[in-house]
């Protein structure tokens, strides 16, 4: 089954970035928030540990209004705090699993049927029948539990 995934920046980018700066091999890992938080950030994954600051995961996310009416950044966050965090995925009629990013991230699939609340609580529904699965993030990956 395929994972569908609507990261926030180009995550080709982000790899060749950091993987060039820090002279390891960098993993796009999902698009999430670490917890209850009403915003999602994507998330990397390096082996090893971060020689500084000694995470092997990492959030990138955008703060501040993108729209030019306030000053916008780009932040990074140590995001080691996803290691182990349930995803529920619903499977839309294509077979692609979709998980919904953050509280407030309502996903609707083609058939009608939908996914909310990220991490911070799982409500989902349609017309029956859909299948509802659970992932956990393991080692850079996305394992069905």
């Amino acid at each position: 089954m395929n994972i569908k995934h609507y990261p926030i920046f180009d995550r080709d980018l982000i790899i060749d970035h950091y993987s060039k700066q820090d002279g390891v091999e960098i993993k796009y890992v999902c698009t999430s928030a670490l917890g209850s938080e009403e915003f999602a950030m994507d998330i990397f994954y390096r082996e090893t540990p971060h020689p500084e600051f000694g995470n092997r995961y990492f959030g990138i996310f955008p703060k501040g209004d993108y729209s030019g009416n306030n000053a916008a950044m780009t932040m990074i966050t140590n995001a080691d705090a996803i290691e182990g965090q349930t995803f529920a995925m619903i499977e839309d009629p294509y077979g692609n699993l979709i998980y919904s990013q953050h509280r407030h991230d309502l996903r609707v699939g083609k058939d009608m049927h939908f996914i909310d609340g990220g991490r911070a609580y799982v409500r989902h529904g349609g017309e029956l029948p859909y299948k509802v699965f659970a992932y956990k993030v393991k080692n850079g990956e996305l394992v069905h539990e």
